[in-house]
């Protein structure tokens, strides 16, 4: 449901040729239709999104009517099973092809996920496949236009740049921003190409979604990933959102909200905004933006005062809740809370309370609580909330971290992260040593392919890469600057300081973007530099077309770690050809294509009118199943994926438990698996393990999804153990105390040795379960004995090796109040970090000194529509999702508007402290206090009040264009992660002239 509707013509109306391409796909349904006919009939008269009526109008405009195609013996309808490719929650939908083209979709009532359920924009799915704005051909931008040229010119111009650059550089001069849009198998794939060309210069958007999740939870318990499940909400008592706004980010999952609702949950949403989530809530709480931490903590403060925390629970699984204890009490009192976030004391006293008295409860957090330069640290102090209340390990408690894009998860799992290799194996050798194993590569060849000294340090980041290009060679830590990116399914507008970011594109000698849609890249690389820059005269940008995840097969994980399989719905169209085969191509010309694809099954495929080697996607996940032990993609074969899949039916939507059914094509039993194998799903195929619905669980036993707590941090801190205490356990465990994770000499040790087999001994001496690759050991120590092979520890609320050990609150670097910044200031400056400087203190120091917040005295904040998704360019060139939401806007309180003379509706400037201005519409709303503003993040296509039309490729460009919030946002990093500063920066907004 849109947040404004537009009735009037304005400069990003819909153009002509859309609106004759509209009236085509509707002609046949309907004879004439006004434009009040057409809201009606799409479900925008009635809030309702895209209503199915609005699909079925579509379903026969391209396609032979299916009775007449059946009796001439010349037509062909199939259903395909597929997933949306939007947010994280893991919507399936059947798809109906007719002779080739996608004529219905309708979503799956018999999916535990999304039980029939869809939002907006996966009800709109199918002009994702067959949209007319799409990149049609590779492109070249010549003298400021974009020319059509073949794949082979694209190809090896591309590749004679690459190593013109490798070898006049290093391979570190160039950065590859991968995709959370990938299927696994492509993520996983992309990597491997990076670690052959010889850089860890690679990243994708978790990098700036949840980052400081993934190294936060990890850190805390032992993996950075949601603990529980949506459908587990179900069994919640209480449910905290906190930096959420789940009904437009991920509107199928409030289904299992408004069940627990109806079972008695209490709902409470803290946010500085009012958002669609918190008009369910039964208490929303407002807070200063960027303040999380002195919120939280002030609820601990009741929950110790009280005496209401699980002393059992912290005992027995909770290393350093004491030192907890002491920061909270001494430091963050009701005055000091109230004073921090702007929380009376009886209203934090009352979600305390609640948690405290309606358990099991959980905790949901999203880009609001991560996107910080201390977001690291207030997702841990969700954490430790969470600890406090013993509501970790337990059905309807958790931290249900909800992701962003269908497969962030997954693509932060196996894919290309810069400081890991798949499945969160360091850069270790011993890391690279496994995977060679697993690659049938030599270690040393692997080794030789890097730059002296780089191959175990960590990469850039996709949050800094404008940096890593903008800096004086001897500034970064690597030989050069980057000189090339690759935006291989990545949009530039998702990402922060939109000015340098230009400057960054102007100055690079090879621009590749990689997608469906052009992106904003295209416009950015193509519009002319601002007054006094200049392009570097021998920069190359491409633009090539690669296919949507409906174009091809592969894997996706779902937020709640869940693996779905998607099938094939159509072939590629236009000249569109799959991310996995240009990565092949691309291999092959490099020289490495042997090496990439020699464990996979080739096959000849035709994309655009010419034979490519394609890599088997089964075969890429059967690789991964027989590397990614850590955290358990080995159980997922593409046989047990695919049974699922056709067997939605047998899984319980409440506990995801299937309740037994066999696959009619395979003859494979369900029974006993939860739905998707859920991550852990240890072992090989042949040990069924089930998946893992609620990690951290002991009251079940592992060989039932059952586990405890990671013992990834050692075994003794300060004298004190870190493993669990006597007697807890997981259910049925032969060990039942604490231990260390397992390797060979424990396995000796504890006499389970000789329960191998001769062929898994060779395979595990010397190794650990994390490198066996026999699985045996893994075997042993779980069917055999009910262990866990990463042992069984306590979680950390005290991190040690972070530079905050207990979570503690600093202002953002861009501040409305330096009362709190001397009271609360930043981290000093890092002199590298990520291969680079990094500024905190200094930052701050001077925007105090300018009394910038007298200049800039709003706070600017950004998140999402329900109509949109990511950087937006593939959902605002789909038309349906576009009339929903034609402008972009800025929420304004109406005081804040008064002041400023500005009216709902009007045309008004956001400007930044960067220099930078946005043209957006003004929102005057309550929904933000007086000290707030709100921009949606998913526009661009306007530069500066300038339309960019003219910069696109001729035909591709996205139906809705507007300003990128994110052109104006300001510098600021996580100290741990690089996570980009996006939800408390400052702004002045008035109205244009």
């Amino acid at each position: 449901m849109s947040l404004i509707r537009k009735s009037n013509s304005t400069s990003s109306q819909i153009p002509s040729q859309l609106i004759g391409s509209l009236s085509r796909g509707l002609r046949a349904a309907v004879p004439t239709m006004d434009r009040r006919a057409f809201l009606k009939r799409s479900g925008i008269g009635v809030g309702a999104g895209i209503a199915a009526t609005q699909l079925n109008m579509l379903q026969k405009a391209n396609a032979a009517d299916p009775k007449t195609a059946m009796l001439d013996g010349k037509g062909k309808i199939e259903v395909k099973r597929t997933v949306c490719s939007h947010c994280s929650v893991g919507c399936s939908f059947d798809a109906t092809v007719e002779n080739g083209v996608w004529v219905r979709q309708d979503p799956v009532f018999e999916s535990p996920i999304n039980m029939g359920g869809a939002c907006a924009k996966g009800a709109a799915l199918r002009e994702h496949g067959h949209g007319d704005y799409r990149l049609r051909t590779p492109m070249k931008l010549v003298d400021g236009k974009y020319q059509k040229i073949s794949w082979d010119q694209a190809l090896d111009e591309i590749s004679a740049k690459m190593k013109e650059l490798r070898s006049k550089y290093t391979p570190d001069s160039i950065f590859f921003i991968g995709s959370s849009k990938y299927n696994n198998e492509q993520a996983y794939l992309l990597r491997k190409f990076v670690s052959f060309y010889g850089t860890n210069n690679t990243d994708h958007q978790a990098r700036i979604c949840h980052s400081t999740t993934v190294a936060g939870v990890a850190n805390t318990w032992g993996y950075g990933a949601m603990t529980n499940s949506y459908n587990d909400m179900m069994n919640s008592k209480a449910a905290l959102y906190i930096g959420s706004n789940a009904a437009e980010a991920h509107p199928v999952s409030m289904l299992h909200l408004l069940h627990a609702k109806e079972n008695g949950c209490k709902v409470i949403v803290v946010d500085p905004r009012y958002t669609r989530t918190a008009a369910k809530s039964d208490q929303y709480v407002r807070i200063r933006s960027g303040t999380d931490i002195p919120f939280l903590f002030g609820v601990l403060y009741h929950i110790f005062n009280n005496g209401w925390e699980d002393k059992k629970y912290i005992n027995d699984r909770v290393f350093g809740m004491d030192d907890i204890r002491k920061e909270v009490m001494e430091k963050w009192t009701p005055a000091n809370v109230e004073e921090a976030c702007g929380v009376p004391e009886a209203q934090v006293k009352k979600v305390a309370e609640t948690m405290a008295k309606s358990r099991p409860g959980t905790i949901v957090w999203c880009m609001g609580q991560t996107q910080h330069t201390i977001g690291n640290a207030m997702v841990r102090a969700s954490c430790i909330l969470q600890l406090a209340l013993g509501n970790i390990g337990v059905s309807g408690g958790g931290a249900n971290i909800f992701r962003g894009h269908d497969n962030v998860q997954g693509a932060t799992d196996v894919g290309p992260n810069p400081d890991s290799l798949p499945g969160y194996y360091g850069l270790a050798a011993g890391s690279w040593k496994h995977y060679a194993a697993v690659w049938g590569v030599d270690y040393d060849w692997i080794k030789g392919r890097y730059a002296p000294d780089m191959m175990e340090k960590s990469g850039t980041t996709v949050s800094r890469w404008v940096d890593a290009v903008l800096e004086k060679d001897d500034m970064v830590d690597q030989a050069t600057a980057v000189k090339g990116v690759f935006f291989w399914g990545h949009a530039p507008n998702s990402q922060t300081r939109g000015l340098d970011m230009k400057r960054a594109m102007d100055k690079l000698e090879l621009l590749v973007v990689v997608d469906p849609y052009p992106s904003a890249t295209a416009a950015m690389a193509a519009m002319p530099p601002a007054a006094g820059g200049a392009v570097n005269k021998n920069r190359g940008v491409y633009l090539l077309p690669t296919t949507t995840q409906f174009e091809c097969v592969g894997s996706v994980t779902a937020s709640n770690r869940s693996i779905q399989w998607r099938e094939k719905v159509i072939d590629p169209l236009f000249e569109s050809v799959p991310d996995h085969v240009l990565m092949q191509a691309f291999a092959d010309r490099l020289g490495f294509g042997k090496e990439l694809s020699k464990n996979f099954k080739m096959m000849d495929s035709k994309f655009a009118g010419k034979t490519w080697k394609e890599p088997e996607i089964e075969s890429i996940l059967r690789e991964i199943n027989q590397a990614v032990w850590t955290i358990g993609y080995t159980g997922q074969t593409p046989e047990r994926l695919k049974a699922h899949m056709r067997m939605m039916s047998v899984f319980d939507p409440k506990t995801l438990r299937s309740r037994g059914g066999k696959d009619p094509v395979t003859g494979y039993d369900t029974a006993g698996d939860y739905f998707g194998l859920p991550w852990p799903c240890y072992g090989n195929a042949a040990l069924k393990h089930p998946g893992s619905p609620n990690l951290y669980d002991t009251s079940k036993h592992v060989m039932d999804g059952g586990g405890n707590f990671r013992a990834n941090f050692g075994v003794e801190k300060d004298g004190k153990s870190l493993l669990a205490a006597d007697g807890s356990y997981s259910k049925g465990a032969d060990i039942k105390t604490g231990y260390p994770e397992v390797d060979h000499v424990m396995l000796k040790k504890l006499g389970w040795w000789n329960e191998l087999t001769e062929d898994e001994k060779k395979a595990a001496e010397g190794k650990n379960w994390k490198t066996d690759l026999s699985g045996g050991i893994i075997r042993v120590t779980m069917k055999n004995h009910g262990c866990h092979p990463f042992g069984n520890a306590k979680a950390r609320a005290v991190v040690w090796n972070f530079p905050d050990a207990i979570p503690i609150h600093r202002e953002a670097l861009y501040s409305t109040r330096p009362d709190m910044v001397a009271k609360y200031p930043t981290h000093d400056d890092v002199k590298t970090f990520w291969r680079m400087p990094t500024l905190f203190k200094t930052v701050q120091d001077k925007n105090t000194a300018d009394k910038l917040h007298e200049k800039f005295p709003i706070i600017l904040t950004s998140g999402r529509l329900v109509e949109y998704e990511g950087g937006g360019e593939e959902t605002r060139s789909n038309p349906w999702l576009a009339e929903l939401q034609q402008e972009n806007f800025v929420e304004i309180n109406p005081s804040a508007a008064s002041r400023r003379g500005i009216k709902n509706w009007d045309f008004v400037w956001v400007k930044s402290p960067t220099g930078a201005k946005i043209k957006v519409r003004a929102l005057v709303t309550e929904r933000v206090g007086p000290d707030t503003a709100f921009v949606p993040f998913h526009f661009s296509g306007w530069w500066e009040g300038k339309d960019l039309l003219d910069f696109y490729p001729k035909g591709a460009y996205p139906v809705v264009r507007g300003e990128a919030v994110n052109t104006a946002t300001t510098y600021g990093y996580d100290r741990v992660t690089m996570m980009q500063e996006t939800k408390t920066t400052i702004c002045e907004i008035e109205k244009v002239a």
